[in-house]
């Protein structure tokens, strides 16, 4: 039981933990202070319910989707580049940061943006359903749903530290060159994924 949990959280974070557009999303939002419990919550509860699919044995439909991946892919593409353009267009006229002002962008454009980048992505399907449903799943009976609370506990984990522990920048982040600099390292992030998947594929 505890082995498995271990492999869970272990394997969970492996994949969580790096540069990507769903963690740079979340490290903005935080430092912001906007939105922040229900963005990481979004974030963590959509990796548990992709995590669930795979040990569930539903992972093997989105192996044989190809078209499904591709239409993502596509989407995920265009979504990152408009983002990227928006952080370019953000980094001309940088602003400083106003603690606790939350009237730059809605609730809802924030969540529409997080469901964006973090399910548009075909990789996060590969990643969670195929890849983490296969480890899972070799765990047997019932291990492979302790190996699940394992990677739900990474995930939730995880995205609650980067949300709120993204705070500790704030001081940081008060000046407009540091947003400035913060918004081209995020387009320029943003495009290096959307050539990964125009040229990479989901592969």
């Amino acid at each position: 039981m505890i082995t498995s949990v271990l492999v869970g959280v272990v394997s969970g974070l492996s994949l969580i933990v790096a540069i990507g557009a769903q963690n740079a999303f979340v490290l903005q939002q935080g430092i912001r202070g906007q939105h922040v419990l229900p963005v990481v919550l979004f974030c963590a509860t959509c990796d548990a319910l992709l995590e669930l699919a795979g040990v569930a044995g539903i992972g093997f439909v989105v192996e044989r989707a190809p078209i499904v991946l591709e239409i993502l892919r596509w989407g995920g593409i265009i979504f990152l580049l408009g983002y990227a353009f928006t952080s370019f267009r953000r980094a001309s006229k940088p602003e400083r940061l106003v603690a606790g002002d939350e009237s730059q962008s809605s609730l809802a454009k924030t969540m529409a943006a997080c469901a964006a980048i973090t399910l548009l992505n075909p990789h996060v399907y590969l990643d969670t359903m195929v890849l983490m449903g296969s480890i899972g799943n070799a765990q047997g009976e019932p291990g492979r749903w302790w190996f699940l609370l394992g990677g739900a506990l990474a995930s939730f984990g995880w995205f609650f530290i980067l949300g709120y522990g993204a705070r500790g920048l704030r001081r940081f982040f008060a000046t407009p060159r540091s947003w400035q600099v913060l918004d081209i390292v995020v387009g320029v992030m943003m495009l290096a994924i959307a050539a990964r998947l125009l040229f990479g594929g989901v592969g």
